[in-house]
């Protein structure tokens, strides 16, 4: 996609044109979708599955380990997201969360408050992880879980194998990552949750019949979808913001709804994760700009999320603008499908757009608040994801 007058986005994400045809094959044999109505059919598709995210490494492991929920499909996958639904209705974020999320912004803003200055990044991952481990369930860590966590989702990746010296490094690398988060804070999480029984995801797990390497696999899963991606959100968010004068104003004015209509537009706009595999076991029929179309049995389809999010068909005019509340087609949602849909859609959203504006309001509202440095961004292609580091914020 190109730069025009009406584009809004921070994020310039490599090698991202939008393709002329909605569904098209590339020349590695690929089904790429682009438009809205097509790129939600494959989400919800029964005759799909996981193709992305790591499928390949979860796919080596022994066969009598479950698998997390992330790489399930089928009525494996449905039951698993039924029985866990219950964390994460509205009624349980807005009771249970809520007090929690204010709680953990006033300490990291602290942090803030007493130096003057600080990247945002830090104080964002901060307020993410004390959230998700408190829903997760990790709250018997030892110090230094932010240090672990940035090891084993570090900035700049590499690929696991054993057909290289780089290879081999990494490989070595994350195995003694998964082996560090486990000691410190996977296993005195179950040892405490095996005495005193909890509301929460590892006491879930461990009533289900979960080994050990089982919930921490899980447990990296949601540290994932709830630590990494939140962190990243809150920062281009405050991008937005501390770069749009009306758009400020309008969210610093505004009541809860409004606030979270604004966050939703970002979301829509600069999607966390923008790519999305599939592979397909049967053939499946998309809509096309000319009809149907038809994508065979074990086709490998790329949703591309952030072209899908902008097809005028569906998000209507101005694709490209931040546009709160703006009106949208039969079927699509305010973020359209940032936090993907079907049965793999982030059951998590409410708690990051909530999250999102917790911290940010609380922030915004700090005397003399300003963005003292711009961000640089890096990105990770294999999802589409993007990283925010050196955005300071200052109190000046």
């Amino acid at each position: 996609m190109t730069q025009d007058d009406g584009d809004a986005r921070k994020i310039e994400r490599p090698g991202t044109q939008r393709p002329a045809c909605p569904i098209h094959r590339a020349g590695d044999g690929t089904w790429q979708v682009s438009g809205h109505a097509a790129a939600r059919a494959v989400l919800r598709s029964e005759a799909t599955v996981q193709a992305g995210l790591g499928i390949e490494t979860v796919e080596k492991l022994p066969a009598r380990l479950r698998r997390p929920v992330l790489y399930r499909d089928g009525p494996e996958h449905r039951e698993d997201r039924r029985q866990t639904a219950r964390f994460f209705t509205p009624r349980r974020v807005d009771e249970r969360y809520r007090g929690l999320m204010a709680d953990v912004a006033g300490r990291q803003l602290g942090k803030l408050r007493a130096a003057g200055r600080a990247p945002l990044s830090e104080l964002s991952f901060g307020m993410a992880i004390e959230v998700a481990s408190a829903i997760i369930g990790l709250t018997s860590s030892r110090p230094g879980i932010r240090e672990r966590l940035e090891r084993f989702f570090p900035e700049k990746y590499g690929r696991p194998g054993l057909t290289s010296l780089h290879g081999l490094y990494w490989l070595f690398r994350q195995n003694a990552n998964w082996l560090r988060f486990y000691l410190a804070d996977v296993r005195p999480a179950i040892r405490d949750h095996r005495r005193e029984p909890r509301d929460d995801l590892i006491t879930h797990l461990l009533d289900d019949g979960c080994s050990a390497a089982e919930i921490l696999g899980e447990c990296l899963t949601f540290a994932a979808a709830g630590m990494v991606t939140t962190r990243e959100f809150i920062c281009v968010a405050a991008w937005h913001l501390f770069t749009d004068d009306a758009l400020m104003a309008r969210y610093r004015a505004a009541d809860e709804p409004e606030r979270l209509a604004v966050l939703h537009e970002i979301v829509r706009l600069e999607p966390v994760v923008a790519r999305l595999r599939r592979r397909t076991t049967a053939a499946i029929e998309l809509p096309g700009d000319g009809g149907p179309v038809t994508v065979p049995a074990g086709a490998v389809v790329e949703v591309l999320v952030d072209a899908a999010n902008t097809d005028p068909a569906a998000v209507g005019d101005e694709p490209l603008a931040v546009r709160p509340g703006r009106a949208v087609g039969d079927g699509t949602g305010a973020a359209a499908l940032a936090f993907g849909d079907g049965p793999h859609k982030c059951p998590g959203s409410a708690i990051a757009i909530l999250e999102t504006d917790v911290f940010l309001t609380r922030l915004l509202a700090m005397e003399g608040v300003r963005m003292a440095a711009a961000p640089r961004v890096t990105f990770n292609n294999d999802i589409g994801g993007y990283e925010i580091r050196g955005l300071v914020v200052s109190l000046s």
